[in-house]
Order: structure tokens, then sequence, then C-alpha cells
């Protein structure tokens, strides 16, 4: 027994052997199991790298052949103008665009099909205009081919999308082009719209009496409340129908003002009646309405000058009548009771004279009656003669014997009305009006849409900048700082160009004279390609048809002005004169070191912007540049930053005579990076309104820029004037709320 069991049992030698052999075979057994699984995970991750559908940043035409042909584009910061032409889906079958053009259209996507190797889809633009493009797999190229069908699965309706393609002749019944479509050679997202959407443009667009027909049925359609259109207005105003109307709003005032312009009015609505001289000369019997602007009775004579639009200036005088002598003296006593600025009818003949302190100098008015319209005071704060001095004629009376009363802001501003008949003053607000005019001309011939946006919003629309707020039912609501968060989103309705004119308001305590705490801005959004220099000819050729118009159109102003309040017209380059931020920072390092630059990533100083102006003036011969690159860390959440150096931005401010007139950028369309940009300034919560606006990126939006102009602003400074309150009809600001 001792024998058997000693034969049993293993030396433990043996039994780690034994060991070592399991151990060798389980350590095998795990590296074939580990070598297979690391081969499968290669042959996944090829599979997955040829599948792969990669980002494409698309900067050049020239490179084309270079990008793949599908793929979303990486977020467009304006890094380059790719050399692109984008048409447009109306002018397809025109002379310009016919059957074998290679084009490109970027547009929404509405609708998409894709069925074994083949894919249909209809592109829209402008709401109206549709187009079908399709894909058919390539034989000769399977695998590209079985990429393009996999990348085109993965759109979502609504997307903004850029789709390359050659166009051919086809039958297409369900879209505004019918005669022809747009074979696929290249396809990209632009700005993906969310999967989930509140509601389809198709539904949206349905007549009401249609779904209520249909409500009966196995199908019926949804019904579609206001409130669901309204909390989603950016989709709602897709809808055809809906996005005409706002053009037709549009064309209204466009209608409007062309009609009333016509008839000589002006922006503020007042009439222009101008009393010229008669074309049949003297013997000429008429009656005119004015001011009194003066009167001088003298034994059995009067002379009085009548005032229209208080520019235009005619004699009329009175002759005691030998032949009725009691009337005539009745008639003396009656002009003796007359005061200056009262509004008076007068009735006579026109008779040949030699006057030249009038607008009319060969003829005078032969007084036959004269009635009292409305009666002025018998004093008045001030004359209009006064009133309408050059400052430095008031000053250099002062050490005459007889020296001219200065009459202060204050007083002026008090008594606007009455400063405002002065004709220099007067004239200022004509060129507003003008400008205005000209404004809109200049975009109306660009394809853009004038809007109207709220002024009672639910949060700030500024970052950094000061709001009034008022109760709202119970809740608070703030006057919109600026209609920008609704002209991007006007740009989400597919409203591609904008623009809008209408108050601003600024609670800021600014007690300068440039500020002001409400003023009239001329805003503008466009979507864009690729690049915000697309945005930046459009507003420096808007400036162009604005100064040129305002010499060219409205010198009568102008000289009328430049009589009490001296300047040139402003110097203008022919293309954009652009100066970046670095260039800027090394001109006022040159000038003597009398500014502390700091780290050069502050704002500029009032200082600064005069001394770059000058430096400008004197280097390139224009009053009107533009300063582009701004700091980030000083322009508002909605700004794009700078795709090579984030610490800067895609944004600018235009300026006049070395101040600021215009702050415009490309926006921030990603819906993203605007949320990360909240957060880095300190927003983590964003409010209501700032919830919408960011939601209306989320279901697809073109990369757009724009820019905001303060009205009164240019004015002043294109007139040289010496406070913007002088180019304001009624000026607030944080001392003034009256008149």
């Amino acid at each position: 027994m001792s024998s058997t069991t000693q034969g049993e049992e293993k030396s433990e030698e043996e039994k780690a052997a034994l060991k070592a052999a399991r151990e060798a075979r389980k350590a095998e057994k795990e590296r074939l199991k580990a070598e297979k699984k690391a081969k499968k995970a290669i042959e996944k991750a090829k599979k997955e790298e040829a599948e792969r559908i990669n980002p494409v940043t698309y900067l050049s035409v020239d490179n084309e052949e270079q990008y793949e042909p599908f793929g979303d584009y990486t977020r467009i910061m304006s890094r380059s103008e790719s050399g692109r032409k984008f048409e447009h889906v109306v002018d397809i079958g025109s002379k310009h665009v016919v059957t074998g053009d290679k084009m490109w259209l970027r547009g929404r996507l509405q609708s998409i099909r894709v069925k074994g190797g083949s894919c249909f889809l209809v592109l829209r633009q402008d709401s109206f205009h549709t187009v079908q493009a399709c894909f058919f797999k390539d034989k000769e190229n399977p695998e590209q081919s079985q990429k393009m069908i996999r990348y085109l699965k993965t759109l979502t309706e609504e997307s903004v999308i850029d789709v390359e393609g050659v166009l051919v002749d086809a039958d297409v019944r369900s879209c505004s082009v019918q005669k022809y479509e747009l074979s696929i050679h290249r396809i990209h997202s632009v700005s993906p719209a969310s999967k989930v959407l509140p509601f389809s443009i198709e539904d949206a667009a349905r007549p009401e009496d249609e779904v209520e027909a249909s409500q009966d049925t196995e199908r019926p359609f949804p019904r579609l409340g206001q409130d669901l259109r309204l909390n989603n207005r950016w989709m709602d105003l897709r809808v055809p129908a809906n996005n005409a109307i706002l053009r037709i709003q549009s064309a209204v005032c466009q209608l409007f003002r062309e009609s009333l312009y016509a008839q000589d009015f002006v922006e503020i609505h007042t009439p222009k009646l101008v009393a010229g001289e008669s074309e049949s000369g003297a013997g000429v019997f008429t009656t005119v309405r004015g001011r009194l602007q003066s009167i001088r009775v003298k034994g059995g004579s009067c002379f009085l000058v009548l005032r229209q639009d208080s520019f235009h200036t005619v004699q009329a005088c009175f002759f005691k009548d030998k032949e009725n002598p009691e009337q005539s003296q009745k008639m003396i006593r009656y002009l003796k009771t007359l005061t200056e600025e009262s509004v008076i009818d007068v009735e006579g003949v026109l008779v040949d004279a030699d006057v030249r302190s009038c607008s009319v100098q060969k003829y005078e008015l032969s007084i036959h009656r004269i009635h009292s319209v409305s009666p002025a005071s018998k004093v008045l704060p001030f004359s209009i003669e006064d009133a309408a001095r050059p400052e430095d004629e008031v000053e250099a009376s002062q050490d005459t014997e007889r020296p001219f009363p200065r009459l202060g802001q204050d007083l002026r501003l008090n008594n606007r009305w009455m400063d405002l008949r002065v004709p220099a003053n007067n004239a200022i607000l004509r060129i507003q009006s003008a400008v205005c005019q000209l404004f809109r001309e200049s975009l109306y011939a660009q394809d853009f849409v004038e809007i109207h946006t709220p002024k009672l919003v639910a949060g700030e629309s500024e970052s950094g900048a000061g709001v009034f707020t008022t109760d709202y039912f119970g809740t608070t609501a703030c006057l919109a700082q600026s209609p920008q968060l609704y002209k991007q989103m006007a740009i989400a309705s597919d409203m591609n160009r904008v623009f809008e004119i209408g108050p601003v308001f600024r609670a800021e305590k600014s007690h300068t004279r440039r500020h002001l705490c409400e003023f009239t801005g001329l805003d503008l959004e466009m979507a864009i390609d690729d690049h915000y220099n697309e945005a930046l000819e459009v507003v420096h050729n808007m400036f162009k048809h604005i100064f040129t118009g305002l010499e060219n159109r409205f010198g009568k102003e102008l000289a009328i002005i430049r009589e009490q309040y001296a300047s040139e017209a402003v110097a203008f380059t022919d293309k954009p004169c652009i100066l970046h931020w670095p260039e800027a920072m090394q001109i006022l390092r040159e000038d003597d070191s009398k500014f502390d630059m700091g780290d050069e990533m502050n704002d500029l100083t009032g200082a600064m912007e005069l001394a770059l102006g000058q430096a400008v003036k004197e280097k390139y011969g224009t009053d009107f540049f533009i300063l582009d690159k701004y700091p980030s860390a000083i322009r508002p959440f909605y700004t794009m930053p700078d795709p090579e150096d984030d610490k800067f931005s895609n944004s600018y401010d235009i300026f006049i005579r070395g101040q600021e007139i215009c702050s415009g950028a490309q926006r921030c369309h990603d819906p993203d990076l605007v949320q990360q940009i909240l957060k880095q300034k300190g927003i983590d919560d964003p409010g209501d309104g700032l919830k919408s606006y960011i939601e209306s990126f989320k279901h697809g939006v073109s990369p757009h820029a724009g820019a905001g102009i303060g009205l009164e602003r240019v004015v002043f400074l294109y007139l040289g004037l010496d406070n913007v309150r002088k180019a304001s009809m009624f000026p607030r600001d944080p001392n003034r709320c009256t008149p």
C-alpha cells in the first residue's frame, strides 16, 4: 500500500510543470482570443474608416478635387472666399442657366427619398422656389456611391445644404422648376436641422378648409394651433404664404414711401409746400400761406417777408390807396397787430421787383388781402434770425457794441419746434429723411425685404448695454436695445436679406456729444455664401449710394446747412478701405505713444478713434473706413470668432471722420457655439428670449452677417455737426425726456 501511494503522488517539480503547462495553454488561449479580438477591431476600424464621412472644409474651388464630394461642412467661419458662384433656383431655365450647366445651389432640404441606389430630393429657396435633385449609384465606382447614399440618408429635412451638379432635362410637376432637375455631383450640409421638428412646412402650408375636411378621413391632417406656430415663428415664416405676407408688408411700406416721396413728402410725414417763382411772371393773382418772418410798417406803407418750409421766402408789400384812405388805414392798423412767426394767408398779385434778401428775387407780392391763420405770441423764446447765425459769427460779435445773443442748447431743445424752423436745422431733418430714403433704395435694389421687429422684448439683446424695463401684464419686459436677435431669426425664416429702420433704446448714462438714450437704427442682415466680406461689400456700396445721393440730389439742403455749420463732403474710396485690428494698434502705438495701449485687446476710446481717423485720412485719403477683427472679449455673444485665433472675431466697426457709425459682424449661427460663448461670458441660463433665438438655429439657418447703423450718428458726422442732438428731432438723453 505504501508503494501504491508513493506511485500516485507527484513530485513538487511535476506539479509545478503541470501548472505551468495549464497556464501556458490558458495564456495561449487568451493570446489567440486577444489576437482575434484585435484583428476584429482592426477590421472594424478599417471598415469604419472606409465608411467614415469626414467633415469638409471647402476653401477654394481651385482645390475642389481634394475634397470629398459629400459630408457636413466644418463650421463656416469666413476662412476664405471660395470662388464659387451660387445660382438662384428662380433663374434656372433663363438665358444664364441652361441644360448642361454645372452649378452650385444653396437651399433648404424640403424632402428626400432614398431607395436602393437612387435618391431624389427637393431643394427650396426663398420659401417659394423649388428644384428636384437626384443621385444614382455609379456602377464604375460602387464604394464611393455607397458612401454617398449613406450620407444622403443622414440628411434631415429643413437643413440648409449646398448641392453641386449638372442641370439636365426632366419633367417634374411637383417643383416650381418643372423642365429641369439637378444631377448631384457634390452635396454638403451647411446647417443641419433637428431630426424632430415642431411641425412640417407641408402641414403648415395647407389651407385650413383642407385640414378641416380631412378630419373625418382615415388620415386627417394635423391641426397646427396658433401658439405652436408663433412659438416657432421662424419655422412658420418659411411657409410660402406666410413668408409672402411679410414681403407684401415690406412692399406696402415701399410703395407708400414711393408715393409720398414723389409728392415731396419727407420721412417724418410733414408736408413740403414750396413757394417758388411763377413761370407766368408778373400779373399772376395768387394766394400764399406761410410764416410771417418779418414786418416793417412805416407811414402808409408796409413790407413783410413770408416764409415757407423754412427755406423759401418772398416779399409782400402794401401801400396806402389814395382812392380808399379809410380802408387803407384799417389795413395798416391790422398789419401792425401781426406778430412774427404767425401763420398768415396773403392774397395778391405778383409784380416785378428786385429783392436781394429773399429767395424769390425777381418778384414781390402786392397785397390785396391778408389774414392771420394762427397768431404767434408777441414774446418768443428767441428769434429765428438769431438762431440761424453761424456760431463763429456769434462769437466774433461778443467784443462789439452789439453782440449777437448766444442761444444755449437747452433753450433751443426746450423750444425745439422753434429751433427746427431755422433753415439749417430744418434741412438737417430733411437730410435725415434723405439718408433713410437712400438706405432703402440701395437695399431694395439688392433684393432686401423691410421687416418690423418687436420693441417690447423678454430680455436683453445686447450684452453690456443697459436696458429700460417696464411692466408687461405682471412680468418684466424690456425696450429693445436692437433688432439683432429678430434679424437673425428672420434669416432662419428664409428671408435671406432683411433690413429695418426703427427706434433703439439704451439705458446708458452717457453724457457725451455723440450718445443718445433713444436713436433710430438702420439695421440689415443677410445670408452669406462663404465669407462676411460679402456683407461688407453690400454695406460699403450702400454707404456710397447714400454719400453720392446726398451730394447729387440734396445739394440745396446741404448748401443751406453748410451756411450755418461748415463742412465738406465725406471723402471715401471706391472699394472698401479695411484696416485690421493689429494695423490699427500699430498706428496708435506710433502716435507719439500718447495712449495707454495695455494689452491692445480693449475697446478704443473716443480719442483713439479720432487719432485713428486722422491717420487713415492722411494715409489713405478717406474719411470713411472699416476696422475689422475686433477682440472677441469686447464683442457681443452672437459674434463669430476668428477661425485662426478665437481671441479675435469676424466683426467690424465703420467710421466717418474718426467716429463710429456702424457695428457689424458675421453672426454665430451654430447653436452649440452660441451656448458655449454665452457660458464664457457668464450667462449660464439664457432667458426665454435667448432660448427661442437658439432654438431657431437648431432648425437650420444659413450662415449670415449684418450691421447696425445709428441714423443720427451718420447725419451728425456727415454734416460735421458738433453734437448729435442737432441730428435728432426730439433728442432723448439721461437728462431729457421732453419735449
